[in-house]
């Protein structure tokens, strides 16, 4: 489920675009300034966001350049062409202006939502909730971080890049060990229970299968 954070100090707007996203299958993230934004985003990687200007303290502006690796839509009633080109060269993805259209609001989050998909296709790894950065390695869950070990990152690493495969255990040793040489066969499953209480706290799911005398895949239950 994709997590859409919600930045906007004006309550009935902000009920709204809450009713409209949950019903469209999306977990929903809500704050009502830009320092409690700043203070989400410091736990929390949200899929997308959508940013109102005009926020009580640090503004939607002055937000803008500390969110990285997260498409933002602006929602502002300024419809200047001028302020839609600043914000656009100023590293938002997308513009709408207020009053809006529920449909092309839709619309716009589906592509910016699916560009994301294609552009990190190469550095982003997905399986259901669970998101992997490769590049910065950061992990999240739900839209929550994880704090993995090296080793634990190694193991879901490798499984979410085989995510219908078993991977079995002589093949995680072998992975494991050009990254993790301290992972040995009578410490993996200490490594993966960890790793699988990890996963299940954040999310309230096992994701981790163990195939008995084989190794271990991804639960697709």
């Amino acid at each position: 489920m994709k997590n859409i954070l919600i930045i906007d100090d004006d309550i009935n707007i902000g009920n709204m675009l809450e009713e409209l996203l949950t019903k469209e299958g999306y977990q929903i993230t809500r704050a009502y300034s830009g320092t409690e934004a700043l203070l989400i985003l410091s736990s929390q990687t949200p899929d997308l966001i959508l940013l109102d200007l005009m926020l009580p303290g640090l503004d939607g502006k002055e937000l803008l350049p500390h969110i990285n690796g997260v498409p933002v839509i602006v929602i502002s009633a300024k419809a200047g062409t001028e302020d839609k080109v600043e914000l656009l060269l100023g590293g938002a993805a997308d513009y709408v202006t207020k009053p809006f259209n529920i449909d092309e609001l839709l619309a716009r989050i589906t592509v910016q939502l699916r560009n994301v998909s294609v552009k990190g296709s190469g550095s982003i790894l997905e399986y259901e909730d669970i998101r992997i950065d490769t590049i910065s390695h950061s992990v999240s869950v739900c839209g929550q971080a994880a704090r993995l070990t090296r080793t634990e990152y190694a193991i879901l690493k490798l499984l979410m890049q085989n995510p219908s495969q078993v991977v079995t255990k002589t093949l995680l040793l072998e992975r494991l060990s050009e990254d993790t040489p301290d992972c040995m066969e009578s410490s993996l499953r200490v490594h993966i229970s960890n790793l699988r209480k990890k996963l299940r706290d954040l999310s309230g799911k096992d994701y981790i299968e163990a195939v008995w005398g084989i190794g271990f895949k991804l639960n697709e239950d």
